[in-house]
């Protein structure tokens, strides 16, 4: 019995390194498991179920080919890949999943999300993610041509990459007692969660009961996961090719 997470590959056509690690953990270590969790931004960035390229699709087909040989492959979408709807899940064999939602891991009742809801010292951004959300938001943007939107993505990126430079590193990171809170309310002493491309495995309390965070790590210089199972847990990496 073993289950995988992953998150923040951030798939694009300009890195074919991540792209290839991931094909490769997808052959080589995704059938080992009974169930694979995608906790978010898995693509750099996404603008519709109706892009067709042949690089989202091939993407599709290997998670689907992943799918038919019994691993189960859940999605729960992030700051980049929000627009990922139904139509491409189905493409690729997987189940959408709500933002926020508890799992049972091993009998062990989980909390799963991408973790961008948790950095609420970023004001702008939990503006934006607010708007972002709103079915009127998506509606307005998806009236839009294909290759609009891809430009406003790329766009946006880039004032991304601006402000997070001005930003204190604090900020950008999970605001402790927004984890307690959501800890508490859902009744759970476990949160596995990406966004933060900061992996580590972090000890707090919750309703006086001893808690753990774990947080994923990003593909960004090599492959990342988390293997869990009922003996255990552990965060792996794997070297891109040379």
């Amino acid at each position: 019995m073993l289950t995988y997470f992953i998150a923040d590959l951030h798939l694009t056509q300009e890195r074919a390194d991540i792209t290839d690690c991931f094909l490769s953990f997808l052959h080589n270590e995704a059938p080992k498991a009974e169930k694979l969790y995608i906790l978010g931004d898995f693509f750099e960035f996404w603008v519709g179920d109706d892009d067709d390229s042949p690089f989202v699709l091939n993407i599709a087909a290997k998670l689907k080919a992943l799918s038919e040989t019994g691993t189960q492959i859940f999605f729960i979408v992030g700051n980049r890949d929000f627009l990922l709807g139904k139509k491409y899940a189905k493409k690729c064999g997987m189940t959408l999943l709500p933002d926020s939602c508890l799992i049972d891991l091993y009998g062990q009742k989980t909390l799963i999300m991408h973790g961008d809801s948790l950095c609420t010292r970023d004001l702008e951004y939990q503006q934006f993610r607010k708007k972002s959300r709103s079915w009127w938001w998506q509606g307005v943007i998806k009236c839009l041509p294909l290759k609009v939107r891809k430009n406003m993505a790329r766009n946006y990126r880039q004032k991304v990459a601006m402000t997070e430079k001005d930003l204190a590193q604090d900020i950008m990171d999970v605001t402790e007692k927004e984890v307690v809170k959501v800890l508490a309310e859902v009744g759970s002493t476990l949160l596995i969660h990406g966004h933060t491309h900061r992996p580590a495995i972090h000890q707090l309390e919750v309703n006086n009961q001893a808690a753990t965070r774990i947080v994923l790590g990003d593909w960004y210089e090599q492959g990342a996961w988390l293997k869990f199972s009922p003996e255990g847990y552990e965060l792996l990496n794997q070297p891109f090719s040379s």
